[in-house]
């Protein structure tokens, strides 16, 4: 067969073509998009859950608020999104640094913009999150409630994605010099409330976020006088005031490690503290070693 001849688009034929394309949304719409949303608030046209999550809210504000931060500042690379469940309850366990919960944040963002399908991870925070006057309120419109085994077993038996931190303010606050160790998982509540629902524990580890404020001291007397677990001083807070708050730009990785199955355990194992313990070490240790292959991997902290 004799090949085919090319022939090339006449330039009024290229311009019909290029005509016929659909425009790409300009600022107009942009605006158009953002009245429409500022309506339906001012209005109450919107939905909210039984636990406050505001959907539209974390969707159109928040998400793109954080979004820059984690595709410019932080450069976040995802890996192993794959193991995220997609269409079911699961438990995303995660080591806790920082200083500040950034790593919280931008595991929402790579939950909901790079595995298969857009997750919201709903969080489970301690106390003094949503004892505060703006930030509480906030964290329930983004979907967030109080790390009690209700709660979690509630939103995984609704199919949701739970995020639980159980380093709490011990990892969040532990010195530079203690970094990427983790520390003691507690009594290992998110086991049992994956046990009781049949959930699978997903291990995530997160390498990046520990350089973000290296944490050299705690003025533990403020701490008190200000009801915060520690007041802490880092090469540029507080000397250089709310300046010294800007995260330093580490270039950061989270990795979802395969899923732990617990539908296959008995009923009632979520009462054997035994089991508890072997399962929470057991998540604890694959954060822990997943955790100093990605250091191992990695040549410079804010070039990766």
């Amino acid at each position: 067969m004799a090949d085919a001849q090319v022939i090339p688009l006449r330039a009024a034929d290229r311009e019909q073509l290029e005509a016929a394309k659909p425009p790409e949304p300009g600022w107009e719409d942009a605006v158009i998009d953002a009245l429409a949303f500022a309506r339906r608030r001012l209005l109450g046209d919107y939905q909210v859950d039984e636990f406050g999550f505001d959907q539209e809210l974390t969707d159109e504000v928040f998400l793109r608020l954080l979004r820059p931060v984690y595709e410019k500042w932080f450069r976040v690379e995802v890996i192993g999104g794959h193991h995220v469940p997609v269409d079911r309850g699961a438990l995303v366990v995660a080591n806790h640094s920082g200083t500040l919960p950034w790593d919280a944040l931008m595991t929402t963002v790579a939950l909901h913009d790079h595995i298969e399908a857009p997750r919201h991870l709903r969080m489970l925070g301690a106390d003094l999150l949503f004892s505060m006057p703006v930030l509480g309120p906030l964290a329930r419109k983004a979907g967030h409630t109080l790390a009690c085994n209700p709660d979690a077993e509630r939103l995984l038996t609704n199919g949701e994605l739970v995020g639980v931190w159980p380093e709490g303010f011990k990892g969040i606050g532990k010195s530079f010099k203690d970094r990427y160790k983790l520390q003691r998982f507690g009594r290992g509540g998110f086991v049992s409330a994956a046990l009781r629902t049949g959930a699978p524990i997903v291990p995530c580890s997160i390498v990046g976020a520990e350089e973000i404020y290296p944490k050299l001291a705690d003025i533990k007397p403020l701490a008190r006088l200000l009801g915060v677990p520690y007041f802490p001083v880092t090469p540029f807070f507080p000397h250089f005031g709310l300046l010294g708050a800007v995260p330093l730009p580490s270039k950061w990785y989270i990795e979802f490690g395969e899923p732990i199955e617990t539908s296959s355990f008995p009923e009632g194992a979520a009462d054997d503290p035994m089991l508890v313990f072997s399962l929470s070490d057991q998540v604890r240790e694959i954060i822990q070693q997943t955790l100093y292959r990605l250091l191992s991997q990695r040549t410079n902290v804010f070039l990766g």
